[in-house]
């Protein structure tokens, strides 16, 4: 469509790895398989905290949202990039583009906020022990996931709202994967000081801010664990944090180092990498991280298994 002398894109081409053919067929079969464990692994434990009672407590409520939010974002992804792979045909629809943008970031954006929620739920519970169960209840369980689900909705509405209203006028090739912000902006024809100032902002705030909110709840789980009079007591408090703690450092280390940027500059090479991380290592690592390390998991899955071969 015209405007003056300026074309408006209809449609973009994800260039994604940039590779031969074969490479590309290579990475189909792996990208696949990662999507298959990623799907399974997670929707396994999703499973396992609806059907066993054992598993009816704040902190798997809250892993069983958390592996949820992996299937989406991980979805969000891809799906197209298998499909791009496979058939050689990477065109994504300007609308597609920014719905996939928007769902990522959303999915992302409030993962962020349900490890902060993780990481207090495990403050209460090894700090107040005896007062845990009144506090963490089944209502204050749901206000936080809804508040998640609002605070990762509320601080990308207004970076979605900025990049929706900038100018592409071609060209349309977004050197990624998907369309990520980084080099959404390096494709629009305008000045993207402000959207970037907005990006950087945003990013600070939820990054900064939730992972300020896991730092001080473990200063005060571990000095409360240094408290405790036993090493196995103390081994056992906390052996429960140990897998949430893995996941943060993987997650926020990732994500620090593609959004927290004031400029996004050469660096796209990089940011594929932290990405392929974070929607899709990290992903299909997360239900072997916490079922591994907790007894309750692999206990219920053992009763599950054994159930199925009686069968």
């Amino acid at each position: 469509m015209e405007e003056g002398n300026k074309t408006t894109v209809t449609e973009f081409i994800l260039l994604g790895f940039q590779s031969t053919y074969a490479l590309e067929i290579l990475l189909f079969i792996t990208f696949f398989f990662v999507y298959v464990l990623t799907i399974a692994g997670n929707a396994i434990i999703i499973a396992l905290v609806l059907t066993n009672h054992h598993l009816q407590s704040p902190m798997y409520f809250f892993l069983s949202n958390l592996s949820l939010l992996e299937l989406m974002i991980t979805s969000t992804v891809m799906p197209k990039m298998l499909v791009n792979f496979i058939t050689g045909k990477k065109t994504i629809s300007f609308m597609g583009c920014l719905t996939q943008s928007f769902f990522y970031f959303l999915m992302g954006s409030t993962e962020f906020f349900i490890l902060a929620a993780m990481s207090f739920d495990r403050y209460l519970a090894i700090c107040y022990p005896l007062r845990y169960a009144s506090i963490m209840n089944s209502k204050v369980c749901f206000q936080l996931l809804l508040g998640s689900w609002t605070g990762g909705f509320l601080i990308i509405l207004v970076p979605s709202i900025v990049t929706a209203g900038l100018p592409f006028c071609g060209p349309n090739i977004v050197d990624h994967f998907f369309c990520d912000s980084a080099p959404l902006l390096k494709l629009v024809c305008a000045d993207t000081s402000l959207a970037e100032l907005v990006d950087f902002g945003t990013s600070c705030i939820l990054l900064l801010g939730s992972l300020l909110i896991t730092v001080v709840s473990y200063v005060y789980i571990i000095i409360a664990v240094l408290r405790i009079p036993s090493a196995k007591g103390r081994k056992k408090a906390f052996s429960t944090c140990v897998s949430h703690m893995t996941v943060v450092t993987m997650y926020y280390g990732s994500s620090i180092f593609i959004y927290v940027r004031p400029s996004k500059g050469n660096v796209l090479d990089f940011n594929k990498i932290g990405t392929v991380l974070n929607t899709m290592m990290t992903p299909m690592l997360n239900p072997f991280i916490y079922s591994l390390r907790n007894e309750k998991v692999k206990d219920s899955l053992k009763t599950i298994l054994k159930k199925a071969t009686c069968m």
